[in-house]
């Protein structure tokens, strides 16, 4: 299958770079193959018009949608490339950007100066606040994307980047950085769950710190940072975290 046929697949929603399998995701090689053909075959050109003055790869220009969509793209500087997905309902607020093999599923807020990377995964319903940062995949081709199940509540200015998968429901509070290099401590269940793991269903994660493993950067009183799980949800944080439906 070309590379041109699966850019139209991965518009329509019809194949993804990522999948579930069990418990967790598995990378879909073929799709994340396309999409490097593509950036192969690509030439610099100025797309004139209304994007007069804008330079990028012939084959990869941004989306342009109309209301049979069923999408909100507010004015003001925000672009969906060539091969990116965005279901019903979505709303866009501006300046964001949704890269090419990305999917947004129905009825997420992307808001302003988010970024949902190449081949990143975000479920139904999720809310990514101002400033999120959603790390895309591209090589190694077998590596999944960072996944980001449905209604989950993403803080303003977090980072989640190679390869994570955050679980239904979880929230993760502003400023929270999440990667593979970074243990997450579980203080609800007393546990230290290993580097990249998946952030469990549910789960509240915060942003705090522990001690250095230096012993002269613990005579300086020097701690590092790490996201620690608070709580798992109830109905008090579902309450705190409900959009308001004149919004949509």
């Amino acid at each position: 299958m070309d590379w041109k046929s699966i850019l139209d697949q991965l518009e329509q929603g019809t194949i993804r770079a990522a999948e579930p399998e069990g418990d967790t995701w598995k990378a879909n090689v073929e799709v994340k193959e396309a999409i490097l053909a593509a950036f192969r075959e690509g030439r610099n050109v100025n797309y004139g018009g209304i994007y007069d003055g804008f330079v990028d790869k012939h084959n990869l220009p941004p989306r342009m949608f109309d209301e049979t969509d069923g999408v909100r793209l507010v004015p003001g500087g925000s672009s969906v490339r060539r091969g990116a997905y965005v279901g019903k309902s979505v709303i866009i607020m501006p300046p964001a950007y949704i890269n090419t093999g990305a999917y947004v599923d129905e009825g997420a807020m992307i808001d302003s100066h988010a970024l949902v990377g190449s081949c990143a995964q975000i479920g139904k319903n999720v809310h990514l606040s101002a400033g999120v940062q959603v790390g895309g995949v591209l090589e190694p081709v077998g590596l999944s994307p960072v996944v980001i199940e449905d209604d989950c509540f993403i803080g303003a200015g977090a980072v989640i980047v190679e390869g994570i998968l955050v679980k239904k429901r979880a929230v993760v509070a502003p400023g929270v950085t999440l990667s593979k290099s970074v243990p997450i401590f579980d203080c609800v269940n007393e546990t230290v769950l290993g580097k990249g793991a998946p952030i469990p269903e549910g789960a509240v994660v915060v942003p705090g710190t522990r001690p250095s493993g230096n012993e002269w950067a613990k005579k300086q009183g020097l701690a590092i940072n790490c996201p620690i799980i608070i709580k798992y949800r109830d109905e008090g944080s579902d309450a705190s975290l409900e959009l308001e439906n004149a919004l949509r």
